[in-house]
């Protein structure tokens, strides 16, 4: 009779010792801090073919005879974001999990699945229930965006139940670089004020900013055109192509013909001096002539066809 009691109070022992895996996953997640630090049988229980969870794996080799410099770079920020993870709400945290696997606990995996490199993230979906993925294979991580924690959250978020929870920390060393340039910044004001006070210097900057803008450069920058062409060749052909080095010639030209317009409309008008007034009327229109037939002529370079000319 005792024997069959003593079966029964065993029972409920018996019965909480055998866990499900994902009861395991769940104290591994715990027990890490929302990280599970895999080996090849954690791993195998991770990534198992029937799980009704998703999973991030981390592959890394942080010891440090691997030499793997960026592994111990993106480290940290896989961690901020598992540990962001672990404050998300308990139905969806448990729904997926973070864990990382080192070479030097799994170099069978790495082999199982032709990793030759580190560090690299693979998600796993799930494959049944009712959020089972038709999507076998798992998704790599592309580290285009760097290392950074900001981008892998983002990314990783599209995978999870419900974005994942991660703020970056506040940047004290960014802050403290900028408060000590307040004494900096406010020392060089006391010197440059009476310049920025100026308005020659503001005329100055507005018709050099005018000029340079007149003459293409926002559309080779938007276009990401070279400064020369092929043969070290300034100017390009047609009207939808430009080269850095000839925005800098129209701006000089631009700049010569606006200059000597106004020489010719406030400056020599004031000359008391008949004679200097008639030279410098004469020499301020030969200026305009010659540098309105240079600007034509490089028209005609970018368009052959164009039939006028004024002096060259």
């Amino acid at each position: 009779m005792l024997w069959p009691l003593l079966a029964l109070s065993l029972l409920p022992l018996s019965l909480a010792a055998k866990k499900s895996a994902h009861e395991q996953l769940v104290d591994l997640a715990a027990a890490g801090n929302g990280l599970i630090q895999l080996n090849e049988q954690t791993y195998d229980l991770l990534a198992s073919p029937k799980r009704n969870w998703s999973a991030a794996v981390h592959f890394t080799a942080l010891n440090p005879q691997r030499r793997c410099a960026p592994c111990k770079e993106f480290d940290p920020s896989f961690t901020a974001v598992a540990k962001a993870w672990a404050n998300a709400p308990k139905e969806h945290r448990d729904k997926h999990f973070f864990a990382t696997l080192d070479f030097d606990d799994g170099a069978a995996v790495f082999q199982k699945l032709g990793m030759a490199s580190a560090p690299g993230v693979h998600v796993y979906p799930p494959t049944e229930g009712p959020n089972a993925s038709a999507k076998k294979a798992p998704f790599k991580y592309d580290f285009q965006n760097g290392f950074e924690a900001g981008p892998l959250a983002e990314q990783l978020s599209v995978h999870t139940p419900i974005p994942i929870p991660y703020k970056a920390p506040f940047d004290w060393a960014w802050a403290g670089s900028i408060v000590s340039l307040i004494p900096i910044i406010t020392l060089i004001f006391r010197f440059i004020k009476p310049a920025l006070q100026n308005r020659w210097v503001w005329a100055t900057g507005t018709i050099a900013t005018s000029l340079v803008m007149t003459s293409g450069y926002m559309f080779t920058r938007i276009r990401g055109a070279p400064y020369t062409g092929p043969n070290g060749a300034w100017i390009a052909q047609g009207y939808q192509n430009q080269y850095g080095q000839e925005v800098q010639v129209i701006a000089m030209v631009y700049g010569i013909l606006a200059g000597s317009f106004v020489m010719l409309i406030v400056v020599t008008p004031r000359q008391l001096s008949p004679t200097r007034q008639r030279t410098q009327a004469y020499l301020w229109t030969a200026v305009n002539f010659l540098v309105f037939s240079i600007l034509i002529s490089l028209f005609r370079v970018k368009n052959p066809g164009y039939p006028f000319k004024l002096i060259l």
